[in-house]
C-alpha cells in the first residue's frame, strides 16, 4: 500500500457531526496538523468524506 500525508487545511467549525468525527478518527483536529498513514480502502473512504477539509499528498 502507498503511504500518504493527510493535512487538515480548513476548520471543522460549522461542519456536520459525521465530518467532525471523521477528522478525529484520522488523527487530525487542528489546522495544519498532518498525519502519515497507509492508503487503505478505509482511509480512502474517510478522506473522500472530508475531501474539502484536507489535503492529501502521496509519499
Amino acid at each position: 500500500m502507498a503511504k500518504v500525508t493527510i493535512t487538515q487545511i480548513k476548520s471543522i467549525i460549522d461542519r456536520p457531526k459525521n465530518q467532525k468525527l471523521t477528522i478525529q478518527a484520522l488523527g487530525l483536529g487542528k489546522i495544519s496538523k498532518s498525519v502519515t498513514v497507509e492508503l487503505t480502502p478505509q482511509i480512502a473512504g474517510m478522506v473522500n468524506k472530508v475531501h474539502n477539509l484536507v489535503e492529501v499528498k502521496e509519499i
